[in-house]
């Protein structure tokens, strides 16, 4: 019984996490990632990098959610949101909203959840069933 409600809490999470992270990846194919290309090249990095959004809010999202290479969905994750943390959100790090919670609390969501699925791993109810090493 133990392991059933686990398997099921490792869904819900990896489900909450994945659908609402792709909603922002669609956001950015349908619109692009010039902004974001902006950021990285103000810090003199190469705007190619921008491209790596991708990775962690298109891919991760979609890999989390059909429960495959699952552990590396959450590292592509958690990579991204460090790397938003970085480059957007750094000055934000103390802030609070308006409503009395942490300004960056959705992404500090982002980067918690993602954090504890690459350490769960998918669970049985996955494409993969669990059974690989990074799932």
């Amino acid at each position: 019984m133990q392991s059933t409600r686990d398997d099921l809490g490792k869904l819900i999470l990896r489900l909450t996490l994945g659908i609402l992270l792709l909603f922002h990846g669609i956001n950015k194919v349908i619109n692009g990632v010039g902004f974001i290309q902006g950021m990285i090249t103000s810090h003199g990095l190469p705007g190619w990098l921008a491209y790596g959004v991708y990775l962690g809010e298109v891919l991760a999202p979609v890999l989390l959610i059909l429960g495959v290479l699952t552990r590396l969905g959450g590292l592509l994750v958690v990579g991204n949101m460090i790397i938003a943390f970085t480059l957007v959100h750094f000055g934000q790090l103390g802030d609070l909203a308006k409503t009395g919670g942490w300004a960056l609390e959705l992404q500090g969501f982002y980067l918690f959840a993602g954090l504890c699925v690459m350490l769960f791993g998918a669970g049985r109810y996955s494409v993969s069933g669990g059974r690989g090493a990074w799932d």
